[in-house]
């Protein structure tokens, strides 16, 4: 008998949850483990989230898996991470005590500032080096934020002594005992601090943002052996293999790894990547231009839409308006009339993302009657995720110049079936959901277990890779259109409002 196979420990660490699942070496879940997080709303506009909890979180639920598959850290062959990607935080390097909450990717407090360097013409040259746009979407305004507002903060920053990071870099510092303070390149390339051209910290974009080099982390590959756990977290150290953003993460444990495949994530918000190789595509349509998971020495690309309140819809009808009890039920109800009524849900909670970008818009919903129920508002709930996706791809397509011929989907929302119909109807291509929906934390595992020797290659990995269910277009292309058409003219009433609001 040869060596008892090695397996892999994930740590997904979400805007709403942290989680942990052991793989095995065929890519199978072995047991999985999950807290719900906190969310804080100081102010509207504002989200956070209490770093020390994200920690204790991660750990315990770490902690538990193990127990829970009945291993030890010595059948573990590393630990790959992934995590909400734009999320800012800023610790103390001596105490490894957080200065401020985490200012959490959705927070639109940065909004003005933001309109203050567009109008200042700095975001041709952000574009440029970084393939996104001038968002508080994005980590580096959050940064400039904490550093003017936490007392000393920009004094102690420049003398060495404070520590930025994304969630990746937090969990890496805390599992590490302070020994390591990195980021890969994914999380790097969302900060609007990092060339996506060079692979490194930009001086020019730093100068722009007034954020001194000191305290950032230093970026190393997607996939590659860091070190080990700190003594006493678990009953032996553990190699770290690797980390990604969640939906680079994504993108790979999709096998996505060859220009032109495609994922959509059904989470919190909706993202959709497109590989495009080794060369950064840049968008005319609204999209950004972002890293993929780097596992050699090239860097590699993506092509990304991003949609700010995907399943987070689910959750408002639940916790908002109480429609449902829990989000699972959210697929029964919709399902109880035959269509959405004439409503349409423009979900623009958090500002509106790709390809509009517009912070300040609001959540819309049109087309309501005296004979509207909560059966109707749940199904133009669903579709709003579908019609926000719809508009992604079609941005991509215009950018790549090539035809969709598929999507894989993920995330928690890709369980839903009504969903993924109205999906495959609206882009009138198949959308293909894979047999492990955790594909997230899947890619982290990957990007670990490669590093790690678990697998010798890309094609290795891509042959784990197995669908569950194909959803194929049933709508006549003429009414698919016409589904576009009024979900487009709802949103010019959301756009319509956002103005007026402004005084624009």
């Amino acid at each position: 008998m040869g060596p008892p196979m090695k397996h892999l420990l994930a740590l997904d660490q979400g805007t709403t949850s942290s989680r942990a699942i052991v793989f095995d070496g065929d890519g199978r879940i072995r047991a999985l483990a999950q807290k719900e997080l906190q969310q804080s709303y100081p102010q509207p506009g504002w989200v956070e989230h209490d770093p020390m909890e994200i920690w204790r979180d991660q750990l315990d639920v770490a902690q538990q898996v193990l127990a829970r598959a009945g291993l030890g850290a010595q059948d573990i062959a590393a630990i790959g991470i992934t995590n909400q990607r734009e999320t800012a935080l800023l610790w103390d390097r001596s105490s490894g005590r957080p200065l401020h909450n985490a200012i959490v990717w959705q927070d639109r407090r940065t909004a003005e500032a933001c309109a203050r360097l567009k109008a200042g013409g700095a975001e041709p040259l952000v574009r440029q080096k970084t393939g996104l746009l001038l968002d508080p979407y994005f980590s580096a305004t959050k940064l400039a934020w904490l550093l003017d507002h936490v007392p000393d903060a920009r004094k102690r920053a420049r003398r060495g002594e404070l520590a930025f990071g994304t969630v990746d870099s937090w969990l890496v510092w805390n599992l590490t005992g302070g020994r390591l303070h990195v980021t890969d390149v994914t999380n790097a390339s969302r900060t609007l601090l990092f060339d996506i051209h060079r692979g490194d910290w930009d001086e020019e974009l730093l100068a722009l943002f007034d954020i001194p080099r000191e305290v950032l982390p230093r970026v190393v590959r997607s996939s590659a052996v860091l070190g080990e756990t700190a003594p006493g977290l678990f009953d032996g150290p553990i190699a770290l293999g690797g980390m990604a953003g969640d939906q680079q993460a994504a993108l790979f444990g999709q096998a996505c790894h060859d220009e032109g495949m495609a994922k959509n994530t059904y989470g919190t918000g909706c993202f959709l990547l497109m590989h495009t190789g080794t060369r950064p595509m840049p968008s005319k349509s609204g999209l950004i231009t972002t890293c993929a998971a780097q596992t050699g020495a090239a860097l590699e690309y993506a092509l990304e839409g991003s949609v700010f309140i995907g399943g987070a819809v689910v959750q408002w009808l639940r916790d908002g308006l109480g429609l449902i009890r829990q989000a699972a039920d959210i697929e029964p109800l919709a399902a109880s009339v035959p269509d959405a009524g004439g409503v349409v849900f423009v979900p623009a909670f958090a500002g509106l993302g790709a390809p509009h970008w517009n912070p300040q818009a609001r959540g819309t919903l049109v087309g309501l009657t005296r004979g509207t129920t909560a059966g109707h508002i749940a199904r133009a709930a669903l579709e709003s995720i579908a019609f926000q996706s719809a508009e992604l791809a079609r941005a991509m397509q215009a950018d790549c110049g090539r035809p969709l011929t598929e999507l894989r989907v993920d995330g928690g929302a890709a369980a839903n079936g009504l969903l993924l119909q109205f999906q495959a109807d609206l882009l009138g291509v198949p959308v293909v959901r894979p047999r492990i929906l955790e594909t997230t934390a899947l890619g982290a595992a990957y990007l670990a277990g490669l590093a790690a020797g678990v697998w010798k290659n890309r094609g290795e990995i891509a042959a784990h890779w197995a669908h569950e269910r194909t959803f194929a277009p049933a709508l006549p292309r003429m009414a698919a259109e016409a589904h576009m058409a009024e979900w487009q003219r709802a949103v010019r009433c959301t756009l319509t409002f956002a103005e007026k609001q402004t005084g624009a």
